[in-house]
């Protein structure tokens, strides 16, 4: 009798993306090796997504990079895969940074503990007074777009273009917390905050666990990998920063051998869940 056919799954990555203090490609090519022992692998290029995926089971969005560089195909995908009915993991749904910044608005609107943030001039009054204000794109990511300006050279930006102002926190370090489906996996933070990606394991109290799921839990993401940022103010308190959940890095190589074995289990149990849904 044959064994049972196993899942295909198409893993969506760019290999070559030049991240700043990450390698990518070394990321994804562990991870699935390591996928490989359950499920059948083929990897792509985020541009040739939507051309390839007919004939898989579902596809992995893991680290394809900013979207911002294939905004087109990723538009194309997404209409594809909603057209076909294509499962795509994460689902397409989520609420975070796949949707673009508008997820900062909303939580600042709703009084939840996230950096203030506004896009229009009329709500600047709104934003705490410091030195510097942050301007960032709607769309943006990656720090694309991201510039520091004092309070009287906000007024004549051209917020209709979709620009997002916040102040710049003077915060102590970042952390991020790392979840599989609604699942906390491990976190990892930044002691110097010049030095984003230089990170250092970081025991998560139960405080700190609450502050993470209250984001999660916002998403209300079924099955899927996110990645909660915070940065913690010098007057202690957590504030989120982003919430990852289209293509978040993980930065497996800086955890202990038993926690990346771990995460890997978790993705391949969500992606079975996933599946089976």
């Amino acid at each position: 009798m044959p064994a049972p056919r196993r899942p295909r799954l198409l893993y969506v990555t760019d290999l070559a993306y030049p991240a700043r203090g990450r390698r990518y490609c070394d990321e994804d090519i562990d991870l699935t090796a390591r996928l490989r022992a359950e499920f059948d692998l083929a990897l792509c290029h985020p541009r040739d997504a939507a051309a390839l995926m007919d004939g898989f089971d579902a596809v992995v969005v893991r680290n394809s990079g900013p979207v911002l560089h294939y905004q087109e195909a990723y538009d194309a995908f997404r209409a594809r895969a909603a057209a076909g009915g294509t499962r795509v993991y994460n689902p397409l749904h989520g609420r975070g940074d796949m949707a673009g910044k508008q997820y900062l608005l909303d939580l600042t609107a709703a009084g939840l503990p996230v950096i203030p943030t506004v896009d229009r001039a009329r709500d600047l009054d709104r934003l705490p007074a410091v030195a510097e204000y942050a301007v960032k794109p709607k769309a943006g990511a990656d720090s694309i777009g991201l510039r520091f300006l004092p309070y009287d050279g906000l007024a004549g930006l051209a917020y209709g273009d979709g620009l997002l102002v916040q102040p710049r926190i003077d915060f102590r370090y970042e952390v991020s917390f790392y979840f599989v489906d609604d699942r906390f996996q491990y976190a990892l933070y930044a002691p110097d905050p010049e030095r984003r990606w230089e990170l250092e394991p970081y025991e998560a109290g139960e405080d700190d666990l609450a502050f993470a799921r209250r984001f999660v839990d916002w998403n209300t993401l079924d099955h899927g990998i996110q990645r909660v940022d915070a940065c913690r103010t010098r007057e202690g308190e957590l504030l989120l920063v982003e919430l990852e959940d289209l293509n978040p890095y993980l930065s497996l190589d800086l955890v202990a051998a038993p926690v990346r074995e771990r995460f890997v289990d978790a993705m391949a149990e969500s992606l079975r869940g996933f599946l089976a849904a």
